[in-house]
């Protein structure tokens, strides 16, 4: 009975670190919507590693230099490739969610997507009991999958 209310308190205290990146493929536009949720606190912790000076998510002193820091983080460790080859993330923007914070990001000229090859390693570096949720809509299928990590790859058929 101890163990059982040790393992539920230390449950309770443990966080969770997980990230959910949304690709969702638009037919009618030959683009691609992909969209991160991050913990704010572990993304913020990532982005200090790229600069010289502290970095506050939540309340930055300068937005462009944290949209710097995301729009080259992101890409770095969340790649993507549709039918064999790889698509370059632009960024779009960023907005807070509570404590979380969503990065946005848009691929052009996709015609179709038979096959999403995504690598996502977000915040590994940062967390060895990181999981990203990925999860990948084409044509009204969608199809999900979770990385643990070291585990950083996977693959979409449609």
């Amino acid at each position: 009975m101890v163990l059982q209310i040790f393992s539920f308190l230390f449950a309770l205290l443990h966080p969770y670190y997980v990230s959910v990146t949304e690709i969702k493929h638009h037919a009618k536009t030959q683009s691609m919507d992909i969209s991160c949720r991050v913990f704010s606190d572990d993304l913020e912790l990532a982005l200090n590693k790229l600069s010289t000076h502290k970095i506050d998510v939540l309340k930055p002193k300068d937005k462009e230099e944290l949209e710097r820091l995301i729009a080259r983080y992101i890409p770095q460790h969340l790649q993507i490739n549709v039918n064999g080859k790889a698509v370059a993330l632009q960024f779009v923007g960023y907005e807070q969610e509570s404590e979380a914070t969503w990065c946005y990001f848009e691929v052009k000229n996709v015609k179709t997507a038979k096959k999403v090859s995504v690598m996502n390693d977000l915040l590994f570096a940062e967390h060895a009991e990181q999981i990203n949720m990925v999860h990948v809509n084409v044509g009204g299928e969608r199809k999900s999958t979770k990385l643990d990590n070291p585990e950083s790859k996977a693959v979409f058929l449609f």
